[in-house]
């Protein structure tokens, strides 16, 4: 059996390609220096030529508050086109098993917590990352109209805020944590006695290492066929500010921490019910502490 992992070499889909390794599955990891899933006429060659039996789909544009907020034209059709194209292309090429994978902002801004899967599509997004939400929301349903049309056991899943290696730590256009542990460090390495954060440090979010999430993905992948897309988080929140004063202990960063309130805050909370995930076995394995200190160590060692 052979499983290919689009966005091979990103945070995500690097984690599920390691995770495939460690327990003796045959996979092929690709990224856009591979395959540019945008040209649809060569996904279609790609894929009908490689006939693999699942497709894990970890590619996407990608990119923090502020980026969202900058680009959604790019955000809304490049993430249309790749996960169309790879589940067109999947469809002709008969591949028995697909999993899309999304995002926790598919889900309302105002949402009750923790976030059950059945309140997508019950209240107005967060506006600064509409248009990448309303793409993931589209994935989704293109799964389900899959299943309902074709009768595939396609599957889609929402995984919670990541982090870990092979993260994008870019200032302009990395997420939360990642840009946190860049602004830090590099503090810490120029003596700077102070650092400037966006927004009021108070929104509370959920984060998971994304080698928590890649054993989740073989979880589902063997026992989930379902419709409705299913939740991958830790459960636990931590507010914007105390993920920083960790993140500034461990970077060794003992200066001023300032909240520029002039940025925006994003979503006030979200944190996923997951519920579904914990009943076919799974549980996230690294806590939040233990994974900040790798993901810094990991940082300086290759950054």
């Amino acid at each position: 059996m052979t499983i290919l992992v689009a966005g091979g070499s990103g945070l995500v889909g690097s984690a599920i390609v390691r995770e495939l390794e460690r327990v003796n599955k045959k996979v092929i990891g690709i990224s856009s220096k591979d395959l540019n899933l945008l040209d649809r006429a060569r996904t279609f060659s790609f894929i009908k030529e490689l006939k693999p039996n699942v497709i894990i789909d970890a590619a996407a544009k990608v990119g923090g508050v502020g980026s969202n907020n900058a680009y959604p034209v790019e955000f809304f059709s490049q993430n249309l086109q790749i996960q169309t194209n790879l589940m067109d292309a999947a469809h002709e090429a008969k591949v028995e098993k697909f999993l899309f994978l999304g995002s926790s902002c598919i889900y309302p801004r105002n949402c009750v917590q923790p976030i059950k899967e059945e309140y997508l599509l019950t209240g107005e997004l967060e506006e600064t990352n509409s248009a990448y939400a309303v793409a993931k929301i589209a994935g989704i349903e293109l799964i389900k109209s899959y299943r309902k049309e074709y009768g595939y056991s396609w599957i889609s899943a929402m995984p919670t805020n990541l982090y870990g290696p092979n993260d994008n730590f870019d200032l302009e256009n990395s997420h939360v944590l990642p840009a946190l542990i860049r602004k830090f460090v590099e503090a810490k390495r120029n003596n700077s006695a102070e650092v400037v954060l966006w927004g009021s440090g108070t929104p509370l979010r959920e984060f998971l290492h994304v080698d928590d999430l890649a054993k989740a993905v073989l979880v589902c992948l063997d026992k989930y066929d379902s419709s409705a897309q299913i939740n991958i988080g830790s459960g636990v929140e931590v507010s914007i500010k105390d993920l920083a004063t960790k993140i500034a202990e461990q970077s060794g960063f003992s200066g001023k921490t300032i909240w520029d309130g002039n940025r925006p805050d994003g979503t006030p909370r979200k944190v996923l019910d997951v519920t579904k995930i914990t009943e076919l076995g799974w549980k996230p394995l690294i806590s939040l502490d233990e994974g900040i200190t790798t993901t810094v160590e990991w940082y300086l060692e290759n950054k």
